[in-house]
């Protein structure tokens, strides 16, 4: 009979010499999708290692290859694929040649199309253990199929394929686990009705990457040191990244409803990033321990907002898009292939220590680690040639997970000789010595302790290891599950259709994707050229803004990014030229969203603003408490002003809340604001006002047909906005057109229509305010992005 001659065998060569007093029980595995490119990558493999590390420790195996093919062509395709099957480099050639041979004679293919098809397996598994007198231990069912089939195969399982009581039942799950919280809510609801918790094991096989794997014990074993330091007083930041070389070609199907954040960031990084910031539970080896510090840990992430990612996307991918998925030509995908984004914890250990997670296909080369970057506050004031360079105190202080790939192309463990000697665990890492002259981000390997697997394992084979041995630690349960899209989908939702930095891919992306930090938020560092954005549009080739006029006013444009830097360039460039004329700089500032990408600009890059010469106005005001978000200072100061050395008596807040009562006419707030500008702006003449422009042509708080603040002698108004918070105040157009200088700021595709219309129209305020916006003695200069001028 098949196992016992697979047996007689196995301890003929003298592999089983536990099995001769009688097996443990009997373990079959069902690997459904066994002829599908996963399977033959990696998943067979990973069973083979498994039998052969675990065939001579008691259980006996069976492994049914299952897919929906008929059973003849089924059965020759995975054969194929089994037939080339390797041992490692230190197995004997003849253990391995009768474990391949003894492997290939316990597999066996079925097709499982139908429910009677399920109930024959179960049939077929339950005979042979009653003809071999062997007692049933577990199943395990590995899913190498699309999730739109689990729930189908789940109820096959239950209803006719479980294992007797007394046995194990493990399925295997592989992502995507849904699309966002929603899908994985009604995903993990269908899977919960027909398996217990303890039961699914889903695969993120980043947790079997060795150097991943290696994070929480590395921590556990190096308390001692760890303990003081791994902190925000210590830590300046840490890095998570994954890059590859390769597109998304041939993959285009998947990657059109997934995209970057959800192939890799919402799981593979995440999972890295519970390990290093979750509390280090008592015993690490405990899974439900793990598994609460990991949900603690989530719980204490700040919310991510559309500000907190930078995307991009390779050039290339539109043409791959519309090949693969047969689109037409003009059709545009808003799919990231690169994604930057900036997490940030409210934990006490963590808060204010900036996490990045960076993944991107067509980038420069193929690597992956993460890499925990410590503050470093010596000075050293002897020459390096003079010190033991390797331990000096100035060097950069880290500890680098090396996933692999990259330039040390193997997974590693390195950290600061600076910082300490690790503690390792004997016989699972080696201390790599006689190093080569290669670099790790800018330092020689001799300047850390390195050290590597003393035997490199797969991913799949460490993680299918860990079921066999009911590991539930390093999977996803449920609850991680859902917490992890909990955090994940508010982002994904904000930048949905947010439009993308194109980059050609490889070595040529140069710095278009070198993005920085700055309040919290993430910015790319260059300009995008005008040629990558749409290289068939005629532009200047130098990406300079286009100069023109508009309404009889200068006009410049650019792409969004470009225009924003021209804009907060000309309001420095004009500060500097009046503080030098008369001591003062009276700047006064709308609300919307529009200025919100200006006011980041002006408080990351234009440090030699004169802002202690500055006084710093309201255009106009919402009609609610200033610490309210729909505030327009509260946007304001969220954004510039708590970024920036401003003197408090130069910002100048509208006083719409005054007696505990907003906006109300009697208490004379209008009158008040007005008093003040006259107070200290000479003139009432505002050096430079920024305005926008509203869908329907008003700007300020200046709507069409106002009954206050088109004409008139009145400075300061209140108004009615069709649109909640309906009460408002705002500047007048009489004061506003007595500035020296007005900046109209228009951006984006939504806008084409009015500005198209503005073109047209003469001077008729009534119908559209922004139209009435002509400095009596001073200059009007348009800044529109070519969205907003092209449509």
């Amino acid at each position: 009979k098949m196992l016992r001659r697979v047996l007689c065998t196995v301890l003929f060569v003298g592999a089983l010499p536990s099995l001769a007093e009688g097996s443990q029980g009997h373990i079959s595995v069902v690997l459904l999708g066994a002829t599908g490119d996963l399977a033959k990558k990696y998943l067979w493999q990973g069973l083979f290692q498994l039998y052969m590390d675990q065939v001579s420790n008691g259980h006996s195996f069976t492994f049914h290859g299952a897919a929906l093919t008929a059973l003849e062509p089924g059965q020759r395709l995975m054969f194929d694929v089994l037939k080339k099957l390797a041992c490692p480099p230190d197995e004997p050639p003849n253990r391995c040649a009768v474990l391949k041979d003894q492997f290939l004679k316990l597999s066996q293919y079925h097709q499982l199309k139908t429910a009677e098809n399920y109930t024959a397996l179960n049939k077929e598994i339950e005979t042979l253990l009653l003809q071999e007198g062997l007692k049933e231990a577990g199943r395990i069912f590995y899913f190498s199929v699309p999730p739109f089939a689990y729930t189908e195969i789940a109820r096959h399982i239950n209803s006719s394929c479980r294992p007797p009581p007394g046995a194990w039942l493990r399925v295997v799950l592989e992502k995507p686990f849904g699309h966002d919280l929603e899908s994985a809510q009604q995903l993990a609801a269908e899977l919960t009705s027909f398996f217990r918790e303890e039961e699914m094991y889903r695969v993120d096989h980043y947790l079997g990457k060795q150097a991943v794997a290696h994070i929480l014990p590395f921590r556990d074993q190096n308390r001692q040191f760890l303990d003081p330091i791994w902190n925000r007083h210590h830590v300046e930041r840490v890095e998570i990244v994954l890059k590859e070389t390769v597109d998304a070609k041939g993959r285009t199907s998947f990657y059109e409803q997934y995209g970057v954040i959800r192939d890799v960031l919402q799981n593979h990084l995440t999972e890295a990033l519970m390990f290093l910031t979750m509390e280090l539970p008592a015993n690490v080896s405990k899974a439900e321990e793990v598994l609460q510090c990991k949900l603690q840990a989530f719980q204490s992430l700040r919310g991510l907002e559309k500000n907190s990612a930078v995307l991009g996307q390779y050039q290339a991918y539109a043409s791959q898009v519309q090949e693969e998925l047969q689109k037409a030509q003009d059709y545009i995908s808003t799919t990231p292939t690169f994604a930057g984004v900036l997490i940030h914890s409210d934990s006490l250990r963590w808060e204010g220590v900036p996490f990045l997670l960076t993944s991107g296909k067509a980038l420069d080369e193929r690597v992956g680690y993460v890499r925990v970057l410590f503050k470093n506050r010596a000075y050293c004031t002897q020459r390096e040639t003079l010190r033991d360079a390797g331990h000096s105190q100035c060097k950069a202080k880290q500890i680098i997970f090396y996933i692999g790939h990259g330039a040390l192309n193997t997974p590693a463990v390195l950290v600061s000789r600076n910082l300490f000697k690790p503690v390792m665990p004997e016989g699972g890492w080696r201390e790599a010595v006689g190093l080569s002259d290669l670099h790790v981000f800018g330092q020689p390997l001799s300047d850390y302790y390195v050290y590597s697997p003393v035997k490199e394992r797969d991913a799949y084979s460490v993680l299918i290891s860990n079921i066999y041995h009911g590991r539930k630690d390093f999977f996803i349960t449920t609850e991680n599950l859902l917490a992890s899209w909990g955090f994940w989908t508010p982002l994904l939702e904000s930048v949905a259709h947010q439009p993308l930095r194109l980059y050609p891919g490889g070595v040529e992306n140069q710095h278009l994707l070198d993005f920085e930090m700055a309040s919290g938020e993430v910015a790319f560092t260059v300009a995008e050229p005008v040629e990558l954005l749409n290289p068939s549009r005629a532009m200047p080739s130098d990406y300079k803004s286009i100069q023109s006029m508009f309404r009889q006013n200068p006009l410049v444009s650019a792409w969004s990014e470009e225009l924003i830097s021209q804009l907060a360039s000309d309001i420095e460039e004009t500060a500097h030229r009046t503080v030098a004329r008369s001591g003062q700089f009276h700047l006064a500032l709308s609300g919307g969203s529009s200025p919100v990408v200006l006011f980041q600009r002006l408080a990351r890059h234009h440090y030699a603003f004169p802002w202690e010469h500055t006084h710093i106005w309201l255009v106009d005001e919402r009609c609610v408490p200033l610490t309210d978000t729909e505030s327009n200072f509260f946007s304001l100061h969220k954004h510039l002003l708590q970024h920036i050395r401003v003197p408090y008596f130069n910002i100048h807040p509208m006083p719409v809340h005054l007696n505990q009562r907003l906006c109300v006419e009697e208490d004379r707030g209008t009158e008040l604001y007005a008093k003040e500008i006259v107070a200290l702006v000479a003139n009432a003449s505002l050096d430079l006002v920024l305005l926008g422009v509203g869908l329907d042509g008003h700007t300020a708080s200046l709507f069409p047909q106002s009954e206050n603040g088109l004409e008139g002698a009145q400075a300061v108004v209140l108004t009615e906005s069709p649109v909640k918070p309906h009460q408002r105040m705002s500047l007048s157009l009489p004061l506003i057109n007595k500035a020296r200088q007005v900046s109209v700021l228009v951006l984006g595709k939504g806008k084409h229509d009015i500005f198209t219309l503005l073109s047209r129209v003469g001077h008729q305020p009534r119908k559209w305010p922004v139209s009435g916006v002509s400095p009596s003695s001073g200059q009007l200069v348009w800044y529109v992005d070519y969205e907003a001028l092209f449509g």
